[in-house]
């Protein structure tokens, strides 16, 4: 199913495992690895979650954009990007034209569960309780899950695997 080649891009929701699939593919395929939201804490010297408190959504957007956009020469890499990311602008005609595209796909309880878990709890969620926390993924995620099932491959995310 995936195999040796250019660029992988990882979409999925907030806490489907981009980052932990991502390290191990790039690791399996002997490419290099990215994190987009630590290349953007990295540039920025802010934290996704400090960014977004004290410059908000929008302006994180445009920033979050502009570095998807400057992996357009890169090669021989895996970029785990973050959960909004593909769903904004033109992102996802983006990575579709310039990589493939991975779908970690999670059901909404398994998401609940690891967001519950979390040492880091992401900007939107930070302080809900489970139910709140729950309506919000499943509300996000029958928003963004078609834009993810753009991806031409789809990997589960409770149990992913690596094929030769």
């Amino acid at each position: 199913m995936i195999g040796n080649g250019m660029k992988y891009y990882l979409v999925g929701y907030m806490y489907c495992g981009k980052t932990t699939f991502g390290r191990k593919l790039a690791e399996a395929k002997g490419m290099d690895y990215l994190d987009l939201d630590r290349a953007f804490e990295a540039r920025y010297h802010y934290t996704v979650p400090m960014f977004f408190q004290r410059f908000g959504e929008a302006a994180f957007r445009t920033l979050e954009t502009q570095m998807l956009h400057s992996t357009a020469d890169l090669d021989n890499v895996v970029i785990a990007t973050g959960g909004g990311t593909p769903c904004y602008g033109d992102n996802m005609d983006f990575i579709l034209a310039h990589g493939t595209a991975v779908y970690l796909q999670m059901p909404v309880d398994a998401l609940v569960e690891r967001a519950l878990r979390s040492r880091n709890p992401r900007p939107l969620m930070h302080g809900l309780p489970e139910p709140e926390m729950r309506a919000l993924i499943e509300r996000q995620l029958k928003e963004r899950e078609p834009i993810y099932l753009r991806a031409p491959l789809i990997v589960d995310g409770i149990n992913p695997y690596l094929d030769s």
